[in-house]
């Protein structure tokens, strides 16, 4: 069993009763947040769309049209993940891998008729063993040598929505960046809920919660979730997280 290594500070004890009314106190503003996001998704699905002109990207088949990447399916979610060219593994966005680690489960995607699917800005050949090496079960393409019109100058580390119609038109609904694309880091959502929260320098906590020291989507040199995979050790040889 992991234990912490630091003595930290705690938040007030009150008896049961004080801490009930505080937590009523919060779970309202919780409620106003969350009706607040439905009025946002609402208008959301009111968005309108605009019409994607044929493209294609590069996959295990080599050049594939857009609409293929759909799988019959008539909603595409891509995310477009960012690639440093000539770089080890260790070396590539730990942002991107720490965003598309967590799409393991796609079970719920396609039961409401998403595919959901990731567009590399490095090549295929250059890329592809790189998400087999994460145990991605989810498509993998490149974007590389797309056309212009995919990205439309947004950039890669961005989530991307496209519907098709009957006839085989693909759209394009919605797109997010930032901290738009935490829509798929649920452990961001967990942690959120915990006394300490994410943890990272940029939150307001009160005076001496825990702080990640370094970057937030690292550890010892690589991202978080590489540690995981089978094959890679600690500096001193052995598997790490039990591996």
């Amino acid at each position: 069993m992991a234990t912490s290594t630091y003595r930290t500070a705690l938040p007030p004890i009150v008896d049961r009763e004080t801490w009930r009314r505080e937590r009523d106190h919060l779970l309202a503003r919780e409620k106003a947040h969350t009706r607040e996001g439905d009025a946002i998704a609402a208008a959301r699905r009111r968005l309108p769309m605009t019409p994607v002109p044929p493209v294609t990207v590069q996959g295990p088949g080599g050049e594939t049209p857009l609409l293929e990447v759909f799988e019959g399916r008539r909603m595409l979610m891509a995310y477009f993940h960012m690639w440093h060219d000539g770089k080890p593994y260790e070396d590539q966005c730990e942002g991107c891998t720490f965003a598309t680690c967590h799409m393991g489960m796609l079970d719920y995607l396609h039961a409401r008729d998403v595919t959901y699917a990731v567009f590399c800005q490095g090549s295929y050949a250059d890329s592809a063993p790189f998400a087999e090496f994460m145990g991605y079960r989810f498509p993998w393409y490149s974007a590389r040598d797309s056309d212009p019109a995919l990205v439309d100058g947004r950039g890669f580390g961005s989530i991307a929505c496209y519907l098709r119609d009957d006839d085989g038109q693909i759209y394009e609904t919605y797109w997010t960046t930032g901290r738009g694309v935490e829509a798929l880091t649920t452990s961001y959502h967990a942690l959120d809920l915990t006394v300490y929260g994410r943890q990272e320098n940029w939150e307001d906590s009160p005076e001496g919660w825990p702080k990640v020291s370094g970057h937030q989507w690292r550890l010892d040199g690589r991202p978080i979730a590489q540690w995981g995979r089978p094959g890679v050790t600690t500096a001193t040889g052995e598997s790490c997280c039990g591996q």
